[in-house]
């Protein structure tokens, strides 16, 4: 392991130092190790930190630091037999976890301790309903029959904000969003009112509105039980908003440590500088602007890379004894625009507005009413071998880069891939352009016979966008393709992005929820809201002066990398939000989008 640098330790007037009396939870020098053929690493040396009864301690830091391993043994789930404690105390009161037996650890695991994970797709049992994950959790650890905990289960995701609670625990997991499936992982968190809840990356996946309600409700529980919390996270807007006390972790050591006021305002360390320099801030976008290689006048008036004409999406569901079509999901509801060369227009919204649907009927991954046209040609009713060749065009970039490659195969083979399959180039030639594309993206040539695992994620995702260039496309769909990455990470990526852009004239269809990352890349913004668009204009007209009430919400709960302006309270939109579920033959109502007179469209 590298040199590190000393830990710094940072103080501040405002320092709860109260909180530090009585301490719920002790780590007292932990090391974890973990094995290889050179023999036992640590990936956590000799880490210390206190947490008090109602405090936030944040851990930051980029991936590899060691965050989520020290959750892991605090929560005695390191994987085994790769991984183990190697020496230290976790003390939670006077017992000391890391001494428990797996069966003593059942008893405290969720009841006193419990962990928001990241991937929630991963943590959910595929087979279960999420009524069956919640009541078994709540039956586990409280003496209750099965009506009371279904009734705590249906109160459990009402807290989270999600609709229709009670017809939500018949599902199962692969029929819920992303983000909603991260909203079941914290209603089950929550349920039994634990004394320390570690919560790692736990609104990664949530859109701004969401995640301030969620980082409310953790607020309230604090207030109400005197919850400890350990929050691990890379949205350093998130740390500013929550924490009382930060740890930078840096190769699986502390290297600073201190109140988050006094982090943000001074930090001593280099590396919290080169964390905090790479937090993507609202405002910053419209600096950029000026110095940015823009689209030309004259690329306005020829035909667009891609325009969206009344673009609908339904899904069935069928019900009814005979199995019968009674209900749709209207995913996407007749929208239309526009991407011009080397423009980015980001599509933004919460969880199942329709965003990621509209991205993989650009795709041609979905079924689909309305008119796509690419390249000057439409995507309705082409021929199977026109329709191979019009997907040259478009390409996509997806948000969790690990699972979209095949782990068996070289990432050499999976950027080559798409050129093998529409015959472009031959032996030698694919290699070249396979390596060129590499050494583009920041990787080397030789990166080209290691496999997936073998990289990190930002390096995976960099693999992602080699790959959506290999067929040099007119246009490039990234779908939540920064939202999992650390800030330095995903300044990096987003500067290779703008560069690739500018290099090769493409256009990008940009789709996120991360409001201050799309005020930073954008050109255009479309707000989405129950698959309709509800404004649509150039940056600094949706940023700058949002028209719609929703617009206004989503800008008002952006969390603001600065502890000085904490808010007291997140914005809420309504508490119920309208399903997109409808039974056959009902129409939802059709925005209309009127001109303000320069462009800058807004729903009526």
């Amino acid at each position: 392991m590298a040199p590190q640098p000393p830990m710094v330790m940072t103080t501040h007037p405002n320092s709860r130092q109260t909180l530090r009396a009585d301490p719920v939870l002790r780590v007292e020098g932990l090391t974890v190790e973990v094995g290889g053929e050179a023999g036992p690493r640590p990936v956590v040396a000799d880490f210390s930190f206190a947490l008090a009864r109602g405090e936030t301690l944040c851990i930051a830091g980029e991936s590899g630091s060691g965050k989520s391993m020290t959750s892991l043994a605090i929560m005695g789930l390191l994987p085994k037999p790769g991984a183990r404690i190697a020496g230290g105390r976790i003390l939670l009161g006077d017992t000391d976890l890391a001494r428990l037996s797996e069966g003593e650890m059942r008893k405290v695991r969720g009841k006193r301790v419990a962990m928001i994970f990241q991937e929630p797709m991963t943590s959910l049992n595929p087979v279960l309903t999420i009524g069956r994950q919640l009541t078994e959790a709540i039956e586990a650890h409280e003496n209750v029959g099965r009506t009371e905990a279904r009734r705590r289960a249906i109160a459990a995701l009402d807290a989270v904000r999600i609709p229709e609670a009670a017809s939500r625990l018949t599902q199962h997991p692969h029929e819920l969003s992303g983000g909603m499936r991260q909203r079941v992982m914290i209603a089950m968190a929550l349920a039994l009112r634990p004394d320390v809840l570690i919560a790692d990356e736990p609104t990664t996946a949530l859109d701004v509105t969401v995640q301030g309600e969620v980082l409310e409700l953790l607020r309230d529980l604090q207030r109400n039980l005197g919850t400890a919390i350990i929050l691990i996270t890379h949205d350093m807007g998130v740390v500013a908003e929550m924490a009382d006390r930060v740890v930078v972790m840096r190769h699986g050591r502390m290297v600073e440590t201190g109140t988050a006021a006094a982090i943000f305002a001074n930090p001593q360390a280099a590396y919290t500088r080169e964390l905090l320099a790479a937090v993507p801030r609202m405002g910053e976008g419209r600096g950029r602007a000026a110095a940015r290689v823009a689209p030309p006048v004259e690329a306005t008036h020829p035909a667009p890379v891609v325009a969206v004409s009344d673009l609908t999406v339904r899904f069935d569901i069928h019900g009814g004894f005979f199995g019968r079509v009674d209900r749709r999901v209207h995913a996407v509801e007749g929208i239309s625009f526009s991407v011009a060369e080397r423009e980015t227009l980001s599509l933004v919204g919460e969880s199942g507005c329709g965003k990621s649907t509209t991205a993989r009927a650009l795709a041609g991954l979905v079924p689909y009413t309305g008119d796509i046209v690419v390249a000057g040609r439409n995507m309705a009713g082409l021929p199977r071998r026109e329709t191979k060749a019009l997907r040259r065009d478009v390409q996509m970039i997806f948000q969790d880069p690990f699972a979209s490659l095949d782990p068996r195969m070289t990432v050499g083979e999976l950027v080559a891939e798409p050129m093998l399959i529409h015959g472009i180039a031959e032996g030698p030639e694919r290699h070249e352009r396979t390596a060129g594309l590499f050494e583009r993206v920041g990787l080397s040539a030789a990166d080209m016979r290691r496999y997936p695992h073998e990289f990190s994620g930002g390096q995976r995702q960099r693999v992602c966008i080699a790959r959506a260039l290999a067929l040099r496309p007119k246009l490039i769909v990234a779908d939540e393709s920064v939202s999992a990455l650390d800030v330095s990470v995903q300044a990096r990526v987003l500067e290779l992005l703008r560069e690739l852009q500018d290099e090769f004239g493409i256009a990008y269809l940009f789709i996120s929820h991360d409001m201050a990352v799309v005020e930073n890349i954008s050109d255009r913004v479309a707000v989405m809201y129950l698959g309709q668009i509800v404004e649509i204009g150039t940056r600094d007209q949706v940023f700058g002066n949002p028209q719609h009430a929703y617009t206004q919400r989503l800008i008002e709960a952006v969390p603001v990398p600065d502890p000085a302006m904490r808010r007291r309270a997140f914005p809420r939109l309504d508490r119920d939000i309208p399903s997109p579920v409808r039974r056959v033959g009902e129409e939802p109502g059709r925005l209309v989008l009127q001109d303000r007179g320069d462009g800058h469209l807004v729903a009526a």
